[in-house]
């Protein structure tokens, strides 16, 4: 955990119990352990972090986060995304400076990941918004709606985030590199709080980004580049598949 003379860092993670998909999801166990306890555990292993709280719409899950030692708020069940779940969740750590959103349904998660968000928040206030991407290896995953590409400029700041190829390649010799969107961000605090306050913006409802919320508003976000690839899980396909990876950590 970090120095709390330093910069104080909130890592949120939103958990919701209503998934259509998969209903209380954040506890179902995996290897023993419920979803969002993994994904806790990963957080307490950042050295540039001072909090991590839980943030949900549900009292059993903090009712089960407190069995763990976890910190957990109760949120309004109306919010529209988790974003607005952790920026009511950070009322609470009025002494945090930046706040990291950190999936609830990714137990794979790299605690180096959320430092270097961390880390590069706590340097430059003039960051606003930080997120993550990852080079594309797969070209299939190109053109696979499902998966959000994002381009960026040389300083590292996003111009646009599409589920569409991005960018289009027109010149079949052109050797381009495509980025996978990663769903980790952090903000600064008072940015945090303008950004929940805008309304959801036209590109944003076009594509179902929230992020493209931030480029119509005039914020560029800043895109750390990672090889890190921490796999969701939105079904309990995924989980038992998650639970036989960790599983075979430990044999």
């Amino acid at each position: 955990m970090a120095d709390s003379a330093k910069s104080r860092t909130l890592v949120a993670i939103p958990a919701r119990w209503g998934s259509t998909r998969f209903p209380g999801k954040p506890l179902h166990l995996i290897a023993g352990k419920p979803l969002v306890q993994h994904v806790w555990e990963r957080c307490q292993s950042c050295r540039s972090v001072d909090d991590i709280v839980i943030a949900t719409d549900d009292e059993r899950i903090v009712e089960a986060a407190a069995t763990f030692g976890a910190k957990a708020v109760y949120t309004s069940p109306d919010h529209p995304s988790g974003t607005d779940r952790i920026a009511e969740a950070a009322q609470a750590f009025p002494d945090h400076d930046t706040i990291i959103n950190v999936q609830g349904d990714e137990p794979l998660i790299s605690p180096a990941l959320i430092d270097q968000l961390a880390l590069a928040l706590q340097a430059d206030a003039s960051i606003r918004m930080i997120t993550a991407a990852a080079p594309i290896q797969d070209e299939a995953q190109v053109t696979d709606p499902n998966v959000v590409k994002v381009v960026f400029d040389v300083n590292g700041d996003s111009l646009y985030f599409s589920r569409s190829p991005l960018p289009f390649v027109r010149n079949a010799s052109a050797h381009t590199q495509h980025f996978r969107h990663l769903g980790i961000y952090g903000f600064q605090r008072d940015f945090l709080f303008q950004f929940v306050a805008w309304p959801p913006s036209r590109l944003e409802l076009t594509e179902s980004l929230e992020q493209l919320r931030a480029l119509e508003n005039g914020t560029r976000l800043r895109v750390v580049q990672t090889h890190d690839l921490s796999p969701g899980v939105d079904t309990r396909e995924q989980a038992d598949a998650i639970e036989a990876h960790l599983k075979s950590q430990t044999a």
